[in-house]
């Protein structure tokens, strides 16, 4: 069925992409696009955004716009910006995020406060912004994205990354609760380890030395399903979320992971 979110405007954080290809950001501006959605992509850089924009443009109508999510007065002006450009804000894609690796013994502070600010502090500001906006004309869905790492070990030590993306699944279910008698549902989207640009250009190098092949064989080996999934499975799961589809489903998660997360080994 096309035409899901005719007549929408998506406001998509994290747009762009570390390199060609499916990421979760490219993927869903896209995907919405093909629905039927206007677009306002946000993202650090114009570079990212380039291919995005590109594959966007062939499907609907997409406008850029520059701005640090971690910064309050950037998110206040990019939410103004989207206003401005479109009139309102029916759907807000939260999809900035990364980690790093370490425990708390070898993670440094700096390191641990710059992940709360990416995943975590992000997702409570762009909502901050966009909440009043969605209640005042009584309709709205947020999708903000998580990780499997935020309700499982995931093969490598990450505490910083999986706390946030923790904090991001009860940030969501807590927002929905206060927000569903304002019409604006929010869940989440919990992708597993996907086969996005990201692993090329900097998980390799984080894990296994640059070995792109190594790591892609060590991630697959957990996946029942035996094939990675890409941003378009993150987009999909995305859309639902978006649609009238999800009319009566708020509060909650779909994991998106070929089964990862429920393995007992």
């Amino acid at each position: 069925m096309a035409g899901r979110l005719d007549g929408r405007v998506a406001i998509v954080t994290g747009a762009g992409c570390v390199g060609p290809g499916w990421g979760n950001g490219r993927a869903t501006c896209v995907r919405f696009a093909e629905e039927g959605a206007k677009i306002f992509a946000v993202d650090l850089e114009h570079g990212p955004m380039d291919e995005t924009l590109e594959r966007t443009r062939a499907a609907g109508e997409i406008e850029p716009h520059l701005c640090d999510v971690t910064d309050r007065a950037s998110v206040e002006a990019m939410v103004a910006a989207c206003i401005a450009r479109f009139g309102r804000v029916d759907v807000l894609i939260n999809n900035v995020g990364g980690s790093a690796k370490g425990g708390p013994v070898e993670l440094d502070e700096e390191t641990w406060n710059r992940q709360v600010d990416v995943n975590l502090k992000s997702v409570y500001l762009t909502c901050k912004a966009v909440l009043p906006h969605m209640a005042g004309q009584g309709s709205g869905a947020i999708v903000n994205t998580a990780s499997t790492s935020g309700i499982r070990w995931t093969g490598s030590a990450q505490a910083a990354y999986a706390a946030t993306k923790a904090g991001v699944i009860q940030f969501s279910r807590v927002v929905a609760v206060e927000y569903a008698p304002k019409g604006v549902r929010v869940n989440t989207v919990v992708p597993g380890q996907l086969h996005t640009p990201m692993v090329e250009a900097r998980l390799a190098g984080q894990r296994m030395g640059g070995d792109v092949d190594a790591l892609l064989a060590s991630r697959l080996k957990r996946i029942p399903l035996g094939f990675m999934g890409d941003g378009r499975d993150t987009a999909n799961a995305a859309l639902f979320l978006a649609s009238d589809e999800a009319r009566f489903v708020t509060g909650t998660e779909i994991v998106v992971d070929g089964g990862m997360s429920v393995r007992c080994d």
